[in-house]
């Protein structure tokens, strides 16, 4: 598996949520029915994002595996399951726009990526 297009990827998904959240963060919060209040924990959430769309892209063509590859993934396998496993939980109970069945998939596609690499993949390019 070529990591570089994994990389890359994330990054761009990454740096769009990132950029929306720091740009128009009042229209995502009446969007998805937020409170005023929480305009700025979306910006704080969106450096967040852009910062670690920053990351994948600068290593992306780093290899992954060994002993300074191997935290990039990590991170990334935490942040995209524990992501995935929130928009399961909000998809499953709530009524949902088809903007939340898109970051579900994408979550749990990426969530599944990095898995593989992480556990399945021994010398990872």
């Amino acid at each position: 598996m070529n990591t570089k297009y994994l990389m890359a990827a994330t990054a761009l998904f990454l740096g769009l949520l990132g950029v929306a959240l720091l740009f128009i963060p009042q229209e995502l919060a009446s969007y998805f029915q937020m409170e005023d209040s929480s305009v700025l924990a979306l910006q704080l959430m969106g450096g967040m994002y852009f910062a670690f769309a920053m990351l994948n892209w600068m290593y992306k063509a780093n290899t992954i595996g060994g002993i300074y590859g191997r935290p990039v993934a990590l991170a990334n396998f935490t942040h995209f399951f524990i992501g995935a496993l929130t928009l399961i939980k909000i998809v499953m109970l709530s009524d949902h726009s088809i903007s939340m069945l898109l970051a579900c998939l994408s979550y749990c596609v990426f969530a599944s990526a990095f898995a593989y690499l992480l556990f399945f993949k021994k010398d990872i390019k």
